[in-house]
Parts: structure tokens; sequence; C-alpha cells
């Protein structure tokens, strides 16, 4: 469907810096998205509005004027633009009042069709989204489902919106952190696997990284014995490879089934221990350019501070990589396995600066293609209890707390006693627990620190996940009862009537299509910005319009069996929108709940 807001934000920016053009203003009228684009208070003003108060010192005349000469620049554009409503100055505004027919026969098309999401913005463009990159020695915890949920929700968007996506996840599987998990199981261990002790194999891992800590108390030389496993690892030692190997493919295997259980998944995985080296390899490449220097005690530095970034050092003096070596090799050799138009990293905020000096340092070794490079930061995800520490064991597991929230969510259905109407009720409490979480982590910007509840998340009213699914599964009880009684059959196979889509066209009704219509407008907001909570607010409006639309508007017991026919058309249009949405936002869709 056509981005209508789009459309017209377009058109009224063209002409705004037309008129400042013919004025001679060479300043110009800034950067098209300082346009504000809003919905009248009322729908006798018209659909879209454009206040004009900030052009007002530009031009040296009143908002209203220069709204009243928007509407004729606007006017005079012809059939091609005009098709799809009229401008109209009111007072300091230009509003849009929408072709509101030819906005109801597209609308209503997606009852009809699969494929009705035709408005590709990124048509083409290919992007890369890194996201998850997990540490091989503990399992997921409630960070990493933030962090795999936005990953996961922007690579939908933005395939939505046309581009080519490729989901990439590097696993952290060196490093010291590794080798206080291995030290502590060489300790404590006893050759046990997983399977001996009755746990998720990531599970069984953790459990030694957090045993590091005991054996510290225990033995004070304990981080002098993990570095000198890293130092073995590196060296290529036959045994503490294979004790590596062991315990990083049972940590891997664990966190897969997790994001199998979540309904995460990628194209390709990068190791870290496969790509260190190639970082080192450039980094001492551009020590010999002069790129970079090497300091007194050996060891290899970048000199930001010209662009207030600092010294960062690359190698240590003993000639070892730290965490950014790898990542510039892993970043190069991604641009050769698939040449992107933009690499996206979704990655804690708290790696600001380590993203900034990563794209700085690749700019400096000649790779064009480093301006394209973006960093997605989110914030913690706190408890009402405090932050979250993996060492101390006081972590909230990702899969403990599914199953929380799948036990909470199964309380919740059988106490509305709908447990015998849902089918499985443990399976569907399992995708409304995934609602739940999956929402409540979309929600809120990425940038925004936030405090995780899970009872208010599984509300089934209210702001949340649940309560978007318990509207999608509203609309197929509608459509169900509507396929059963009077009206099946009514219309013909081939999509909706003109006579269908004229009896929408009433205040009644308008509310909810003119909700549905902005779709795209969200969509390419989201796709534009990397921001999935804009998808989630689109589908708490669009949940709560068609609440309100159907508790005031009755479709099968119309009176009118044109009316009762057109607005189960419309129903159908809100489940097959719903749906989308719900799958943009990593969120089950329910046909019964």
């Amino acid at each position: 469907m056509t981005d209508i807001k789009r459309l017209w934000k377009e058109a009224t920016y063209k002409a705004l810096a037309n008129l400042a053009t013919s004025m001679g203003l060479e300043s110009g009228v800034g950067d098209m998205e300082a346009l504000v684009a809003e919905y009248p208070p009322k729908p006798e003003l018209g659909d879209i509005g454009f206040p004009m108060f900030s052009y007002a010192k530009l031009f040296k005349k009143s908002p209203a004027a220069i709204a009243g000469e928007m509407e004729s620049l606007l006017a005079a554009k012809g059939e091609t633009l005009l098709r799809y409503g009229r401008p109209k100055a009111v007072g300091p505004y230009l509003n849009i009042f929408l072709d509101r027919l030819s906005i109801i026969g597209e609308v209503l098309a997606r009852g009809t069709r699969s494929d009705w999401n035709t408005y590709l913005p990124f048509n083409g463009r290919k992007v890369m989204v890194e996201f998850s990159c997990p540490n091989t020695n503990k399992p997921l915890h409630l960070g990493h489902l933030r962090n795999n949920v936005l990953g996961e929700s922007l690579s939908r968007i933005l395939k939505a919106a046309g581009a080519q996506v490729r989901k990439v996840n590097l696993i952290n599987d060196r490093g010291i952190h590794i080798c206080k998990s291995m030290l502590a199981y060489q300790v404590y261990g006893g050759g046990r696997s997983p399977e001996d002790e009755g746990l998720k194999s990531d599970h069984f891992v953790g459990k030694y990284y957090v045993l590091f800590n005991q054996l510290k108390k225990e033995d004070p030389g304990a981080e002098e014995k993990a570095q000198e496993l890293l130092r073995l690892w590196e060296s290529g030692d036959a045994e503490t490879l294979a004790l590596w190997k062991k315990m990083n493919q049972w940590a891997v295997e664990g966190i897969k089934t997790t994001y199998a259980r979540q309904g995460v998944g990628f194209d390709d995985y990068y190791f870290e221990s496969l790509t260190y080296t190639k970082g080192k390899q450039e980094v001492l490449e551009g020590l010999s350019r002069g790129v970079f220097y090497r300091d007194g005690d050996g060891s290899v530095w970048a000199d930001l501070e010209d662009v207030g970034l600092d010294r960062k050092v690359l190698l240590r003096r003993d000639g070892t990589s730290i965490y950014i070596t790898q990542d510039i090799g892993t970043a190069i050799q991604r641009s050769k396995d698939w040449p992107f138009d933009e690499l996206v990293y979704v990655v804690a905020s708290e790696q600001h600066y380590h993203f900034r000096a990563l794209f700085e340092i690749l700019r400096r070794l000649g790779y064009s293609w480093s301006k394209n490079l973006f960093h997605l930061a989110y914030g913690l995800v706190n408890l009402p209890s405090g932050r979250m520490k993996t060492r101390e064991g006081t972590v909230v597991d990702a899969d403990d707390l599914i199953d929380e929230l799948t036990v909470l969510a199964q309380k919740e259905i059988e106490a509305k006693g709908r447990d015998a109407l849902v089918g499985d009720p443990a399976a569907v409490a399992e995708k409304v627990a995934l609602g739940a979480l999956h929402y409540y982590l979309l929600q809120t910007s990425p940038t925004k620190d936030m405090l995780y509840d899970p009872e208010q998340s599984l509300s089934f009213t209210g702001n949340t996940g649940p309560y978007i699914q318990y509207m999608g599964a509203r609309a197929c009880s509608i459509l169900r009862k509507g396929g059963e009684g009077e009206l099946a059959g009514r219309r013909e196979t081939g999509g909706v009537s003109p006579a269908g889509a004229a009896v929408l066209n009433n205040e009644s009704d308008w509310p909810l299509l003119r909700c549905l219509a902005s779709y795209s407008s969200a969509l390419e907001a989201a796709a534009r910005v990397k921001e999935p909570s804009i998808m989630a607010a689109y589908a708490h409006e669009l949940a709560s319009s068609f609440s309100g639309w159907y508790r005031d508007n009755p479709v099968l017991s119309n009176p009118d069996p044109e009316l009762s026919q057109g607005r189960l058309d419309l129903v159908k249009a809100v489940k097959s929108t719903l749906e989308q949405v719900c799958s943009l936002l990593c969120i089950p869709f329910l046909e019964v709940m």
C-alpha cells in the first residue's frame, strides 16, 4: 500500500523548498524530517496536518499565509497526487483531506491478498544486522533477550520495507572469561557432563563460571592460572584446546536451543576464535603504513584524539589482541563475504565509545564502507531488585524467565475459563508468554534503560503483548462466525466490491480505516530510524482502535446486510494487518485465545 502520509509530506516539503527558492532564501527549509505531520484533533479538520509555525520567521509571513500558499502550490500538482486527497489551509495549518474511497479500497484488499504490503522504501538495499553475540561461558539472560528481539524485529522490519537482510551472530568463544569457567570445571567438574547433572548444556557451563568466584576464595592464584590457560590456548596447547572445544560446544548447543524457543534465527555465525587473528594482521599492516603507532612498551595504539576519542590500544605489549582487534577483522571479513550497503550492530549502549572508535579506525584503514556502519544502542534491563550480575549468579536466566511467564500465562488462561477453548493450554501459554515478553522489551525506545515487570507484561488489558494477541484472536472469532452465518458466500471470489467499499465511507468506520492506512508510514519510519518501538506503538494503536470500533459498530448483527459484509471485509483487513505487525514484533499470532 502507498505510504500516503509520506507522499504528502514529501510533496509539502518540496513545495516549501520551492517557495524558499522563489524568494531567494539560500538557507532553505532544512531537513524534511523536521516537517511535522500530525493528526488534526477533529475529523472535520482533515486527516493529516502540517503546522506552519516554524516557517514564519524564515518566510517573514504568518503561518496562515504560508498555509494558504502551500494549498495553492499543492493543488496545482495534478491528478497523480490529488487522487490521494485534497490540501486545504485551515488557519496556520495545511491540512490534507484524504480520498476515502481510494484508501478504503486499498485497505480492504488486505483481506483478500497475502502480498498486500507493496510499499518497499528500502527496495534492494543490502543490510547486515549483527545481534545477540553471546559469550560461551554462560547461558542467555534477560539482557540477551532484549538484544535478540531487537535484532530479530529490526531485521523483519527492514525486510518488510524491501531490504535484503542478512542476520549474523558473533560468538565470543575466546578470552579470559572463557578460561575462568574452564579452570573452575577442571577443579570442580570431575569430568562430568550436562547429562550427568541433568542440566541444560549452557546452564552447566554457566554454573562453573559462577563457581570461579568460589575458587578465587580458595586459591589466591586462580586469576593467574586462568591467564595461564589463556596463554596455553593462544599457543595451541592440545589439552587446553580439547577442553575449550568441549565446553564451547555445550554452551553453543544450549544457546541455540533458547534461540529456537524465542523464534530467533541467523544466516551466518562468526566465531571470535576464527576472526581475531584477521584483525591482528590488519592492525600490523596499519602500523607499517603509519596509521597506528607502537608505544614504548611494545603495545600498538591508534591516536584518535583529533576526533575526541582519546588513544585506543589495539595490541597489548605481549602482542595479544583485545576485543576491538577482532571486531576490526570481523567487519572486514563480512564486507568480503556479503558486500553490504549498511551494517547494523545491536549492542548495549555501554559500548558506545567502542563503536565510535571502531568505525573511525576502519575509516583510517581506508575502508569506504565504514561510513555505513551503525550502532543500534540499547539500555540496560533492570529488575525491581536491582542490576543483574552474571558472575554473582544474580541474573534472570532467559530459559527460566520464559518458563515462569508460561506458568503465569497458563494460570491466567485457566482463571478465565479458556483452557478448554484454546486447544493446548501449555502451548498457547508459551506463545502468550513470548508475546508478553517481546512486546514489553520492544515498546520502549531502545536507548532507554528499562525495568522489567513480568506480571505487568502479562496483563490481558492495556499496552501489552497479550492485549494485542487477544485483539487478533477477537478478529479471527468474528471472521469464523461470519463464515458460518448468513453472510457466508455473499462476497464473490476475487476481492472487495466497490459497493462494499462505499458503505464504509462514514464517520463510524473511518477512524479504524485511517489507522489501517497508516501502517506503511509506521513501517517506513521504523525502518528508517531503526526503532521497532514505532511498530509496537502502531500495534497498540491498531488493537485499541479495533477494540473501540467493534464494541460500537455491529458487524454480524447489523440490520444492513451490505454494511455487515463491508465491515466483515474490514475485520479481514484488521486481522491481516495485526498478523503482519505481530510477525514484525516477534509476537506469536493466536487465532484462539
